[in-house]
């Protein structure tokens, strides 16, 4: 090596560590992958390596992967750089120009978006069925129908679909199944388990878990994951080592922080239902919840106010719960999906789907439940009490 300063300065610090086992993965902040000559790049190319550049592929971003993929009993996995990325690749894994899609019509409203207006400039057709009153797929399907998506939980009513049913119903009509699994996690239901083809996670959410990450996780059928992992590598969706690592680390305490918001949002929600400010509150219930493998209900909570011009003053009155658009992390914190994550719908799209100025989203965190039920409480006494 030179002892020219300048020369000394790029190489002095990096010493690839081999041959030293860390207790847990180190963080690959690199771009790119450095080989030792010619033959180890055509090894790559020929599938007997494993990274070239983080575009195509990471450590990081395949630990996470593998990660959601094993919990959720999936053949494969892919990491993304947001939910909203891994919801892409999933769909054009399997969708093409002049296809049909199927669709819950209780959806995160971005997901509405990516479905009704940027599939439709690749010529796919949306139809969106309500799941609660359909029994049957049959009237729906056409010819060119491809693929059946909905939500475990849905946001932000958080109704729960029959899962085994319509996986059973797409199936009876050659249809693939995308379910996006945010809300429930694999901690209360594998999807895999019932037949469903693809499984797709906002890893920001419960995966990361602790609200500083944006990410995204698709787990399924090996031969679709292979192609979504193309979607995600020619679209440049790829997730960042770092996020990718801070998810994987998040996903560790997964069942511990699941345990402890599932059962203090059960507290939450039985106490809302008996306040005298609260129209109506929505939290699911054990006979929606029966195909679940874990006995909970979900960690979120939605009701909506009485007098619903006293939103503004219920969020005004909060202390120590934020207002934020999001959810999923150890704190339990509040949103507005009419203005936030619904926005998008129509005015007449929100009224049907009871999406109101009163509706409000409680993210359940991992506090002491009688200390959030007492913040809930004392923010609901000026908001019509």
């Amino acid at each position: 090596m030179s002892e020219r300063f300048e020369t000394k300065t790029v190489h002095i610090s990096h010493a690839p560590l081999a041959e030293e086992a860390s207790k847990v993965t180190p963080i690959y902040q690199t771009s790119v992958f450095a080989f030792p000559g010619l033959e180890e790049v055509e090894q790559y190319y020929e599938g007997k390596r494993n990274y070239l550049y983080t575009r195509n592929g990471n450590p990081n971003q395949a630990e996470l992967a593998a990660a959601v993929a094993s919990l959720e009993e999936a053949e494969d996995g892919v990491s993304a750089a947001s939910g909203m990325a891994a919801i892409m690749a999933g769909l054009l894994a399997v969708l093409s120009p002049g296809d049909h899609i199927l669709a819950a019509d209780q959806l995160y409203g971005g997901t509405y978006s990516l479905l009704a207006k940027e599939l439709a400039r690749f010529q796919i057709e949306l139809d969106l069925i309500d799941l609660q009153r359909a029994t049957s797929l049959a009237e729906f399907v056409r010819p060119t129908t491809k693929l059946l998506y909905l939500e475990t939980i849905t946001n932000p009513l958080l109704s729960v679909p029959d899962l085994p049913h319509w996986i059973r119903e797409a199936k009876a009509h050659g249809l693939v199944t995308m379910i996006d699994n945010t809300f429930a996690t694999p901690y209360l239901v594998r999807p895999i388990r019932y037949g469903a083809d693809l499984v797709v996670h906002s890893a920001t959410k419960y995966i990361g878990g602790h609200s500083d990450v944006t990410a995204g996780v698709l787990v399924g059928r090996a031969d679709l994951i292979r192609r979504a992992r193309e979607v995600i590598v020619n679209y440049g969706a790829s997730l960042s080592p770092f996020e990718a690592w801070l998810a994987a680390r998040g996903l560790k305490t997964l069942a511990l922080r699941m345990e402890r918001q599932c059962d203090n949002a059960r507290k939450v929600a039985e106490f809302l239902r008996s306040h005298p400010a609260v129209a109506q509150t929505y939290y699911p219930t054990e006979e929606e919840t029966a195909f679940f493998h874990c006995r909970k209900q979900g960690a979120m909570v939605s009701f909506r106010l009485r007098d619903e011009s006293s939103v503004y003053a219920f969020y005004r009155a909060l202390r120590w719960i934020k207002l934020a658009p999001s959810l999923a992390g150890v704190e339990t914190s509040v949103s507005h999906p009419l203005t936030t994550s619904h926005r998008s719908l129509s005015e007449e799209q929100r009224q049907a789907s009871g999406i109101t100025l009163g509706l409000v989203r409680l993210s359940v965190g991992i506090e002491a439940y009688a200390d959030i039920i007492g913040e809930l409480a004392a923010a609901l006494s000026p908001a019509g009490a």
